[in-house]
Order: C-alpha cells, then structure tokens, then sequence
C-alpha cells in the first residue's frame, strides 16, 4: 500500500532535538500548537542534497527580483523574432494592379481602367491583361468634344501587359518591392519563392547556431543570431537590386528566425523556479510577442516605404550587443562544459540579488552531484534519432506526430500570410489576428491540463478547419475576415499544445533529438506555405479551403495519437513502445478519477526519476516557434514528476532508491521540471 502523504515537511533532526527540549523545559507539548513528530529513536528522514538547478531555484529564489529583471529583458526578444518574422509579409505585399497603358495617361486612373481593362466574370478588374488596340486611334476617331470617353468594345483583342503595371495604393500606401520590380502575372510566383527562402535559412540557421551554442555558450550564439539577422536585414534595404540578391538576404535573415529569440527564451526559463515557468513561458509569449505583432503594421503604415521599414524592422535586433553586460550566461550550459564554478558564481549572484542565503555545504553538494548526473546525460546520448522508427507502435506515433506537426505549421503560417486575401482591411485583419494570441495563450493555461492534449489538439484544429472553409463560403469583407481569424485563433491554440505534445510523448532517451527532428519537418511545411497562399491567384478561396482540409484532417490524425495527461511519461525505448496501450479510443481526461497528489513514484540515488508525469501548473509550452530545436539545449536528467491535481504548496512523496543497499530515503519533491 503506497504511504499517505504528509501534510507538512519532516523535521531536521536538530529542530526535533529542540522541540523535545523545549517540551521538556515547560514549554508547548507536542500535539498542543505543534504537529507531533516521531520517536527520537524512530529514523528521521533528512533533505536530500540538490541534485540540479532545479533544486536550488527554491532557495535562490523562484521568481525573485532577478528573475523579475530578466523577465522584462525578455521583451525585446520577443519584439525580434515577431520582426524577423512577419516583417517580410509587408515588404512583399501585392497591391491591386492592372496593365499600364501609356496612351492614356493624359485620363484619370478610372477612365484608363473603364477604357483599356477588361472585367472578369465577377465585374472586378482583370490584373494581368489589357484590350490590344490602338488607344490613341479609337480617341481620336471618337472625340465628341463633350469629353466622353468610348465604351469599350467585349470584341477587341486582348494582350498581355506590355508596358509594366499600375497599382493602387488606396489600401497598400506605398511601394513594396512586389510593386518596384513588378513581381506580378507571370512573375507572381516570386515573392513566395523568396519567403520560402527564408525558412531555408532558418533551418540552416537552427543547426548553425545551435551548434555554436553547444560549444561556445548561448549568449554569444545569441549576440551571434541577432547581429546578422540586423546586418541582413538593413542590406535588404540597400541591396535588393535583382531577385537573386533579394533571396540571398532573406535567407541570411532567416538565419536569425527562432534563435533571435528562443535561446534568450530558453535562457530566462533556465533562472525562473518551476512553479512560475508556467507563468512565464505561456505570458512572456502573450503578453510580448502580441505586443510587437499587433504594432509591426502600423509602423509599415507609418513609414509607408518598403524600404525604410526593412531597416526600422532590423536595427533594433542590434541591442542584443548588450547582452552579455545585462544576462548571465545559462547555468546548465556551464555545468555541461565542467565549469561548475562558474555557475554557482552564477548562482551566489542570484542569490545576493534576491535576499537569500544559502549555506556553503549545498553549494557543495549541487558540485558532486552534477559530476553524476554529466555521467547519466553521456549515458543517454548512445541514443539516435533513428531508434525511435525501430519498433512499429512507436514508429506509428512518430509518424503521426511529424504529420499532424506539419499541419499545424503550414495552417499556422498560412493564416498569418492569407489575411491580405480576406477582403478587407489588411492592416486592421493582420492586427486582430496577431492579437489572438493573448487569449489562445490564456485559455490554454485554464483547459490543457483539464481537458487533455489529444481531445484538445482534435477539436481546435477542427474547428480551425470549420472556420477556414466557412470563411470560403462568406462573402469578402468583415464576415470572412472574422471567420478567418477564428481559425486563426484555434490554430494558435493548436500551434502550442503541438509543441508540448510531441516532448511528452517522446522516450527520455530520444526526446530531445526528436522534438528537434520534428520541428526541422514544421520548417519544411513552412517553405511550402507561401505557395499555398499564392493559390489565391488561381481561385480566392483556395488558400483557405486547402488549409481547412489539412487543419480537419489533422484534428482527426491527432485521436490517434495517446494521452498524456496524468500519464507516467516514457523514459527508455520500451517505455515509448508501450506507452498508450492501454488507454481507450473515448477516453477523455475530464471523466477520470485520478488522484495524482496520492501517488509515490520511485527515484534513483542520483535523483533521477523513472517517469515524467505530464501535469499541467508545472509543465512548460515550449513557444511559437523552436524552443526545443537544439537538443543538447535542453537536454537534461531525465526525470521530473509533475502533479496535475496537487494544491499549491502541497508536496509530492517520493522514495529515492539506492542500487547498493537496501535502505531507503524519503525525499520530498516539487516535481517541477522543463520537458
């Protein structure tokens, strides 16, 4: 029978010694304002030393004043990346166009229109060609002298744009590259070509930044990241002269796409305790990343000069020069390299900034322990990628992750890139749906630990679906905008829990090499989505009709996956084969009658658990957009236990197990851990 769980904390020995003093001196007895604590000749169990950073942020400090400060350095970041990202979108938007014709231009742009452009079935403007008269004849042979001008005959001939285009710019106020080199009709399909540029470079930037990361510490591959994705981006302005030149600079800001941010990101949750990760890895997004997205298209309105915007978008990246002044370097890091040293440097510095004081003998023993725990972390990396495909239930899980992940990403993107197509205003349609995010973020801290991953990921992509294809059926205007950013909304929802899913689901041993696999195949969706919005030239409802399908389809692929709500998450590869076998089709998180507040989960000597436990308060959603894409980055000891159902303050028992002897230890565990 597994041992109930203590309402308090067991006391020292010492304290106990001085409590059976003080009863024996007059004062309180035990069991009269007091807890009564056990025999002195009964075993009391002792506080385990610190195994990891984790279990020492409790006595730095969970989210003191440092981790406040870092909280808001986090900020700018978070502007960065929402820059590095969608600043592209309006330096290539395509404003409304028709065919020049230059023996009219002595007429207003209506006329010229009226005379020389003929009407699609729809009554709208054709973009691409033109009636191939001889205007200047046809005026003169129909000169009244009343300024009428001729009606257009249905018969004349019709011919491509032979001297450029016309755009307007009622909606677009100023020229974007699309515009200046005439990237339209037959050229159309070069803005998507260099977008899709931009998430080569962000693959290749992933893995050249994160292996600089690996050896040479994360703020210089920080500094690194945001130094050249600044520097290509102010050469976008001066050097975009041909195509060619164009994605070559896109690539190189695409290097600096999710690093910008996620190594500072990763870095800030590294110093904040595990009771407020939750906090600051959903808020941090919501609060901050929204923030930037919903400005960026005011400050395009505002420069009106594709230009000028490329460099406001990325000078400020520039700042992250002083980094290295204002954030420490990542503690994990320095312990992974052998210099232990530096990080309880690190370490006593948090601890004088946060009012705290912590005894010299824990720092010691945080030292010896992480000599073992590098042992069992070099043990783990005998794992590869590939032995994740080797067994078919796990096979099958892996694949369906890929799939569904790909979804997410391409629906994702292409709703972020498909909101110029709604009919409406673009700047005030990009803005509400940047601002989804903050209530996605929100109401996916209140239901994801209550209603579970599986169900959950089902129905808000298919509702995105529901949303998209309905959007289709609407007329153009505010109705399809708003059914639009609905899917957009519950595909933000989707966006997060993808990301947390796929690291829960995945064995220890593989996990973080597999959640980086998995994100590189989000990227490769992404170099597709550009293409999907430019389907739009072809039918207006086809960007959104195909990303509804997909969305649907992914929601149903996602009941087959399993759940990992309150579940004992896999550690080794026959954990990840058997993980899910028992559950049922129709379950559903919110009819169970777990209570994991009760359970007792057995620990190593060197403090690793056998099981992460997916829970909710404590776990982590790794963001928007490649948190986990290094692997060595976040790869730690492979255990935590996380309570879903356990109140705040309460502790969860657990008994660490000495391989060498049988007596056992009673340890008292937040549970808190980064997946």
């Amino acid at each position: 029978m597994a041992p109930q769980e203590n309402s308090s904390p067991p006391m020292s020995p010492q304290l106990e010694r001085d409590a059976l003093e003080g009863n024996e001196k007059g004062g309180c007895p035990l069991g009269e304002g007091t807890e009564k604590q056990p025999h002195p000749s009964s075993p009391v169990p002792e506080q385990p030393p610190p195994k990891d950073f984790d279990d020492l942020l409790p006595l730095l400090g969970e989210f003191g004043l440092y981790q406040k400060v870092l909280f808001l350095l986090l900020a700018p970041f978070c502007f960065f990346v929402g820059y590095v990202y969608f600043s592209q979108i309006f330096i290539t938007l395509t404003p409304d166009h028709w065919c020049k014709v230059p023996q009219l231009e002595g007429l207003t742009v209506e006329q010229r229109k009226m005379l020389a452009i003929p009407r699609r079935p729809d009554g709208s403007f054709e973009q691409c060609r033109m009636y191939g008269v001889n205007f200047t004849e046809i005026l003169m042979k129909n000169d009244s002298g009343d300024g009428a001008l001729p009606e257009p005959d249905p018969e004349w001939p019709l011919a491509p744009c032979a001297h450029g285009w016309e755009y307007d710019r009622s909606e677009i106020p100023y020229e974007t590259i699309t515009s200046e080199m005439d990237w339209v009709c037959e050229y159309s399909g070069l803005p998507p070509a260099a977008q899709s540029s931009f998430f080569v470079g962000a693959i290749v930037g992933g893995l050249v930044f994160g292996w600089m990361a690996d050896h040479y510490g994360r703020i210089p591959a920080l500094v690194g990241t945001n130094v050249v994705g600044a520097v290509a981006g102010i050469a976008t302005a001066f050097l975009s002269t041909s195509f060619w030149a164009f994605c070559a600079l896109r690539f190189l800001v695409g290097l600096a796409f999710d690093n910008c941010f996620t190594m500072m990101y990763i870095l800030v949750l590294e110093y904040v305790g595990p009771s407020w990760r939750t906090f600051v890895a959903n808020m941090s997004i919501a609060i901050y990343f929204t923030l930037g997205t919903v400005t960026l298209p005011w400050i395009a309105y505002a420069i009106s000069d594709w230009r000028y915007f490329a460099i406001a978008s990325s000078a400020p990246l520039l700042l992250a020069a002083l980094t290295p002044w204002m954030v420490p370097e990542s503690a994990r890091w320095l312990v992974s390299q052998g210099k232990v040293d530096k990080a309880i440097k690190i370490m006593k510095k948090f601890e004088k900034i946060n009012g705290k004081k912590i005894e010299p003998r824990v720092y010691e023993e945080f030292k010896e322990s992480c000599v073992k725990i590098k042992k069992d972390e070099e043990e783990e990396r005998k794992y590869s990628i590939l032995d994740i495909f080797k067994t078919p239930r796990m096979r099958r899980t892996t694949i369906l992750l890929i799939i569904i992940w790909m979804i997410i990403s391409l629906a994702y993107d292409g709703h972020v890139r498909s909101v110029g197509n709604l009919g409406y205003d673009l700047f005030v349609t990009f803005t509400v749906a940047c601002a989804t995010e903050l209530p996605a973020d929100t109401t996916l801290i209140i239901v994801l630990d209550k209603w579970g991953r599986r169900w959950l990921a089902c129905g808000t992509l298919v509702i995105s679906g529901v949303f998209s294809i309905l959007a289709t059926a609407a007329p153009q205007g505010a109705v399809a905008a708003a059914l639009a950013i609905m899917g957009r909304f519950s595909i933000n929802i989707s966006y997060n829990i993808g990301l947390q899913y796929a690291a829960e689901i995945l064995p220890t041993v593989v996990r973080a090499q597999g959640v980086a696999f998995i994100h590189i195949m989000g990227y490769v969706a992404n170099l597709i989505a550009p293409f999907v919005v430019y389907l739009e030239t072809v039918d207006r409802i086809l960007p959104l009709l195909v990303l509804g399908i997909l969305s649907f389809i992914g929601g149903v692929l996602a009941l087959f996956l399993p759940e990992t709500l309150d579940q004992e998450l896999p550690t080794t590869l026959q954990d990840g084969e058997d993980f899910g076998k028992n559950q049922k089709f129709w379950e559903f998180p919110c009819c169970g009658k777990s209570n994991v507040s009760d359970e007792v989960v057995t620990v190593s000597s060197v403090g690793q658990s056998n099981f992460y436990r997916a829970g909710s308060g404590k776990s982590v959603r790794s963001s928007i957009r490649g948190e986990l894409y290094r692997s060595t980055m976040l790869s730690q000891r492979g255990g935590s236990v996380r309570s879903r159902k356990g109140a705040p303050g309460r502790t969860l028992q657990t008994h660490a197990v000495d391989s060498d002897s049988k007596d056992q230890q009673v340890a008292s565990n937040g549970g808190d851990s980064i997946v």
